[in-house]
This record gives C-alpha cells, structure tokens and sequence, in this order.
C-alpha cells in the first residue's frame, strides 16, 4: 500500500511530509511506502545495539555516533525519483551529526554514512539482497545483518539455521565477502557484544 501523494517527492520534501497516521514510512521513487512495526524483541535489541555502539564510540572517543531508526538517502541516477531507506541503526560520522544539530530539518543520511546496521525480520530478503546491493552501490563502508532469531535464508545462516551476524566491508567500490559469525553468540545479550568486537570499522 502506497501513501497517496499529488505528486513526487524529494527526500527533502519527504523528511517534511506526514500524514498524520503515527506509521514509520520509506520513499521508494518519490512516493512514500508505509512499514510494518517490529516486535517487541526486534526493537528492543536495535534500542540495545546502538545503546551498546554508541557508548563504546563516546567511551573510546571514536569519530561516529549511532542512531537508530533513521532515513537513509539512496543512490539515485540524475532526474530519477528519490528512494531512501529507514535504517534499523545508521553510524553517522561525527562531524557530519554536529552539522546537522543546528538545522530545523530532521535528521537522516543526506549523504553515505560509515556504517548500517540491520535487523532481520521476516522479510530476510530486504536485508540480506535487496539492502545489501543498495548500500553497496550508495557507498557505506561497513554493512551488519543482525539475524538473531535465525529467520533468513540457509545460503546466509547455515542449515540447520542459527542465529548469525554478517559483517560486509566496501573496498574499491565492492563489498568483500563478508565475515559470518553463527549460533550462540551472535543470538544475544547484545549479540555478544557484537561477537566479542570483532575488528569492524566501529570496534576494535
């Protein structure tokens, strides 16, 4: 189900727009698509994860800061309508969040951030083909699915299925294969403290 809308919007225009129903929304060519809300265990863990990040950043003064819950700005070919994406938790650059702290307009990705983290929910797809091929082309350099309820795909968790937390990093444009970390320690508290910090961009 698509929002009604007179016509396109810009990913400025959207960041403005509400229709009033309280619901989450992504912008797909110009026109806004309305989300599923997560369940309580979905978003308890994304609250705890950029909980956890975010101390970790300030604790090791590292230049990023993590928010959840934020519009990510997609590559777009010049002329083609706006698509964004409400990323689960986006690792924004420090710099890039001070400057935007003095503006009225909300805050979101107007351009690639350092890191992505998503959450698998049923739609395990999304997460682990469609987002994977968007962020890569949009440039954020590290990539985390977060499958702690070992919903997607066997060819990404394993068979039998495990709880797993994938790890993409961009070099030259591309995402290398990724690291993959599977079964009790990627399936909580914190997902092992994102499986005992492994050398990310974000962690040591």
């Amino acid at each position: 189900m698509y929002a009604i809308v007179t016509q396109p919007l810009t990913f400025e225009e959207f960041l403005a727009w509400d229709d009033g129903s309280g619901r989450a929304f992504e912008l797909l060519d110009g026109v806004p698509v309305p989300l599923s809300e997560p369940n309580a265990n979905h978003e308890d863990l994304i609250q705890r994860l950029c909980a956890y990040l975010e101390t970790y950043c300030q604790v090791q003064d590292l230049p990023y800061v993590a928010r959840q819950s934020k519009q990510v700005r997609l590559k777009t070919e010049p002329g083609a309508k706006e698509k964004s994406r409400k990323a689960d938790i986006v690792i924004f650059a420090r710099e890039e969040w001070q400057r935007m702290k003095p503006l009225s307009s909300s805050a979101a990705a107007y351009i690639p951030p350092p890191g992505v983290i998503e959450v698998v929910s049923h739609n395990w797809k999304d997460d682990d083909l469609t987002k994977l091929a968007e962020y890569e082309d949009l440039g954020v350099l590290e990539y985390m699915i977060v499958d702690y309820a070992a919903l997607g795909g066997i060819r990404f968790i394993g068979s039998p299925k495990q709880p797993t937390i994938t790890i993409y990093q961009l070099d030259k444009g591309e995402y290398l294969p990724p690291r993959v970390f599977r079964g009790a320690i990627a399936s909580n508290p914190v997902c092992s403290q994102i499986c005992h910090s492994p050398q990310t961009r974000f962690l040591p």
